[in-house]
């Protein structure tokens, strides 16, 4: 439980000044060099711009900018590592919120764990929703995106810092950095990038997406229609933002699950227009991001953190950047709830975060790519049922077989839980043998044609209703031993 009076990392400030400095090693050469001809770059930039504008608009300006009190201290510390280097793995709260000119500026419209592997250049974006349920101190449960606004009103600038002690604390992981960005810095870092590729998966309409401004207006003068057509298109920031912002779209898109997968892919492309304009070396681009997100954003990561950063992360490949939402689908972790005062929540369907702890620890661990691809190409589906009482079984399951490929499309309990053995029910009759060997391997299951009578009956009552349910290739039902192959999940490849 965070006290948003006296927010704390897990982990201590390291000690810069009295830290042994490792000896160099040819690996730390290129960075090191890198960051010498960047801040040359910037340097010579400044100087320039210096002399060009009014004294007292540049002097503001040039001495506000962070970098200037710690470029000696960048060059100096291009061999230190980062707060979880040494454990490779780097986690970074990246927080969203509205900002001065919003209602409600200070609740976090977006949550999202970045987490890096420097060792295998991998990185892992996972999106919190706002209506998550987590403790707060003399508050009870409360949604994780009031977390900010609470530690603000009580210490202006302690949000972040508390956001990222609620996170660890309930992760049980340690989250060093955190960085927060208004709506207005966020469109404006697109706009200074003159714009970003977005490639939408759906046609986007949302009838009821909000006009800034526009509280007081007449009810029918308070919305806007938003339209995006399906596929690729250039957003600038404003529309970068409506589309991340949306709510209330049709279909699919109609979700905060879905807004929070959008907001992942906007990030990602981020990336790559960083990537193709090669930012690093146009200081003219990185003085004009500062400069305009100036007052939009606030981290606790100091300049030489950040281009360190870059210098891990700029080489990251999409196809190592794993993205996962955590949300309340017939396989999600989350179930609907409702508080104390009535509220809409979202919390735990084990009870506690015992699932959701399992997920991010083991977030970098993946099955063999051989075994994913003939698993991806069968299309295999598989409905998991917990035959026995140990809590979350079929949950951490779903999530070690999904890095295998396959389609989890119910999550349950059988009416029958004293299962030891667990056993693997093939509704295909052998039609996806390369699926079943692979699941059998896996989960060290029995296998069995077609279902007994108690399980057919148990599936007819559940689903009674429902329409078109659909039929898994697979019904895998854990017994007492899926406890122990679980233990070694974190090995799968």
């Amino acid at each position: 439980m965070v006290d948003l009076l006296n927010p704390k990392l897990s982990r201590p400030e390291p000690d810069l000044k009295n830290m042994v400095k490792p000896s160099r090693s040819p690996e730390t050469k290129p960075f090191r060099a890198l960051a010498y001809v960047f801040i040359f770059l910037l340097v010579v930039y400044i100087i320039f711009s210096f002399n060009k504008t009014t004294e007292e608009k540049s002097s503001g300006w040039f001495f506000n900018l962070p970098i200037i009190s710690q470029i000696k201290h960048l060059v100096e510390s291009a061999e230190t590592k980062l707060k979880g280097e040494a454990d490779d793995r780097i986690n970074i709260l990246l927080l969203g919120i509205g900002g001065k000119d919003h209602d409600g500026g200070l609740l976090t419209d977006t949550i999202i764990l970045a987490s890096l592997k420097p060792s295998e250049k991998k990185l892992s974006l996972l999106s919190i929703p706002r209506d998550l349920a987590v403790p707060i101190e003399n508050m009870g449960w409360r949604k994780i995106n009031s977390v900010n606004a609470y530690a603000e009103m009580k210490t202006p600038g302690s949000g972040g810092l508390a956001v990222s002690q609620t996170i660890s604390d309930i992760f049980q992981i340690p989250v060093d950095y955190y960085a927060t960005v208004d709506f207005a810095g966020f469109e404006k870092i697109i706009d200074d990038l003159g714009g970003i590729k977005v490639n939408v998966e759906n046609t986007f309409d949302d009838y009821k997406y909000p006009i800034l401004g526009s509280e007081n207006a007449p009810w029918d003068q308070r919305w806007e229609h938003l339209h995006i057509d399906q596929g690729e298109q250039i957003m600038n920031g404003q529309l970068a933002l409506k589309y991340v912002r949306s709510r209330h779209a049709l279909g699919v898109e109609g979700s905060d699950f879905a807004r929070s997968r959008r907001q992942q892919k906007v990030l990602e492309a981020v990336k790559e227009k960083v990537m193709s304009l090669n930012v690093l070396f146009k200081p003219n681009m990185i003085s004009k991001i500062i400069s305009d997100i100036n007052e939009n954003y606030s981290t606790n990561l100091k300049i030489w953190e950040i281009v360190k950063l870059w210098g891990l992360a700029k080489d990251i490949k999409s196809a190592n950047i794993q993205s996962r939402v955590l949300d309340n689908s017939p396989s999600g972790l989350l179930v609907d709830t409702i508080g104390e005062d009535g509220a809409y929540l979202l919390s735990p369907r084990s009870g506690d975060f015992s699932e959701i702890k399992y997920l991010v620890n083991n977030i970098f661990t993946d099955a063999p790519a051989t075994d994913k691809e003939k698993v991806t190409e069968e299309k295999a589906t598989v409905e998991i049922r917990n035959g026995t009482w140990i809590n979350g079984l079929a949950n951490k399951e779903a999530l070690d077989l999904e890095k295998y490929g396959f389609d989890i499309v119910r999550i349950g309990n059988t009416s029958q839980q004293n299962f030891q053995k667990s056993v693997i029910y093939d509704l295909t009759y052998g039609g996806k043998i390369q699926a079943l060997t692979i699941l059998k391997n896996r989960t060290n299951a029995n296998v069995a044609l077609g279902m007994p009578q108690w399980l057919i009956d148990d599936l007819a009552k559940e689903l009674s209703g429902q329409t078109n349910p659909i039929q898994p290739d697979f019904i895998l039902i854990l017994g007492q031993d899926a406890d122990a192959t679980q233990s070694g999940a974190a090995n799968l490849e």
